[in-house]
């Protein structure tokens, strides 16, 4: 949520209750505007019934999957997340399904516990982009 937050108002707000939300957003990019929707789903509402699940990869063109850099627990669940994703998406159609993990809290770089090239080779392995950011910097 702090990282959805930010690009949407360029602020940033360290704590979020564990609520999902839809935002809208338009953005000029090179020139063109682009309407953003973004389903915003806690990662505590992530391990939910895969029927919701389902729907909400469904409803959605393309994915950012972010982990905190100093959560094991939050990275370690990316490779199923990644594979549910594109069994749904790209078993449909023979496009391949836009994905960019992104890892967060890089200003926490003392607490780390998933390193910067852990990260690279996992995208790298299932064919998706990579970031490491810091919502609050």
């Amino acid at each position: 949520a702090a990282l959805t937050v930010r690009f949407l108002t360029r602020r940033f707000i360290g704590e979020y209750g564990d609520m999902e939300f839809i935002y809208s957003h338009n953005l000029s990019v090179d020139g063109r505007e682009i309407l953003f929707h973004i389903w915003d789903v806690p990662n505590s509402q992530q391990t939910e019934e895969s029927s919701s699940e389902e729907k909400r990869i469904q409803w959605a063109d393309s994915f950012v999957l972010v982990y905190s850099i100093c959560d094991r627990a939050s990275f370690n669940i990316l490779p199923l997340k990644i594979q549910f994703i594109k069994a749904a998406k790209e078993g449909q159609s023979q496009e391949k399904v836009p994905i960019v993990i992104v890892g967060n809290k890089r200003d926490l770089h003392h607490q780390r516990v998933v390193s910067s090239e852990e990260g690279r080779l996992l995208a790298l392995s299932l064919d998706c982009g990579f970031y490491e950011v810091s919502a609050a910097e």
